[in-house]
């Protein structure tokens, strides 16, 4: 029953799952082979919050690299899958990756290249152009290899382009849970199809049914919202970019500790001064538009040389409340 939970929470509830979990009728050594896993997962639990290593190897859907992090897929019986594949009918490519993991091909990509051997030169670029071709991290023999072994309803965890991913097969067609920021307010949107490597699949809702379109009014909101953020952050990065420029060039050689901070504390000073400045003759701008004689203009457009009389109050307030000003 909580809507919220700390990512402290979490790797606790993990941490008592994996000792939970515990066999009970084993031998001695698979005790403790058992522990020692236990042991390794435990000791790297906390990079769940970050990030794990895992190598792939591009022979099969379930094929890494055995690292430390991998213990923690098998101890929690959870599938760990991906879908970076070679094609076995290009030959050419099926023997520049052959069984190498992807740390591995890239250090023979460099080494191919510094040979002297034109067929590990040409072997080499064309285990370059490979990755640089399914630089997506998914292929379609990739995919169709997924598909058919992904089970019909099985929960287990995707990985690609160094993300994680929930994954399910309902009704023959892959699914990823939808964890994007972006779809925060999105109730509806629940998984997103995986059917092609290009990443543009469908949103569906909790039951896998097509996600019903937005209310426009909704949508143009958050878009709104979306644009406030991302000007904030440009006018922050922006504001952080010129308190880091100074000019060095201007600070004379030998200063101290002291005064060279002396200095830095001055300009920033000057900055802020300048920008609050700068906000005051804006809103004086601001004042003085709204204060523009609009009538006057009017009777110029006319002609005419009389003075308008003076709107209503109601009217004034109206045009307040609908006059709107960019600064």
């Amino acid at each position: 029953m909580m809507e919220i939970i700390t990512a402290e929470q979490l790797m606790e509830y993990l941490g008592d799952y994996i000792l939970d979990a515990k066999p009970k009728e084993i031998s001695e050594i698979q005790r403790l082979n058992y522990e020692q896993n236990m042991s390794d997962a435990m000791a790297i639990l906390h990079k769940l919050q970050t990030g794990l290593d895992v190598n792939v190897k591009f022979t099969g859907v379930r094929v890494f690299e055995y690292t430390p992090e991998c213990i923690v897929f098998d101890l929690l019986d959870i599938p760990l899958y991906h879908g970076w594949l070679v094609d076995p009918q290009v030959a050419d490519i099926v023997k520049a990756v052959g069984n190498c993991s992807y740390n591995q091909l890239v250090e023979k990509i460099i080494s191919c290249k510094q040979s002297e051997n034109s067929e590990l030169v040409s072997e080499g670029f064309v285990a370059e152009q490979f990755l640089n071709n399914t630089a997506t991290q998914l292929t379609y023999h990739g995919l169709c290899e997924l598909t058919s072994a992904v089970q019909e309803g099985e929960l287990c965890v995707f990985f690609r382009n160094n993300h994680f991913s929930t994954m399910t097969k309902y009704k023959g067609q892959l699914y990823l849970l939808v964890t994007d920021q972006g779809f925060l307010t999105e109730e509806k949107v629940v998984w997103e199809s995986l059917h092609n490597v290009d990443g543009d699949g469908n949103f569906c809702d909790s039951e896998f049914h097509l996600r019903p379109p937005s209310d426009p009014e909704t949508v143009y909101r958050g878009q709104q919202d979306q644009i406030d953020q991302d000007y904030l952050m440009a006018l922050s990065l922006q504001q952080e970019q010129q308190n880091q420029e100074i000019n060095w060039e201007q600070i004379p050689e030998g200063i101290s500790d002291l005064e060279l901070a002396k200095k830095l504390q001055e300009e920033e000073d000057r900055r802020a001064s300048q920008f609050y400045q700068e906000q005051e003759q804006a809103a004086a701008q601001v004042q003085q538009v709204q204060g523009a004689a609009s009538p006057a203009s009017a009777a110029r457009q006319s002609g005419s040389n009389e003075r308008k009389r003076k709107e209503p109050r109601e009217k004034e307030r109206e045009k307040e409340k609908n006059s709107c000003v960019l600064l």
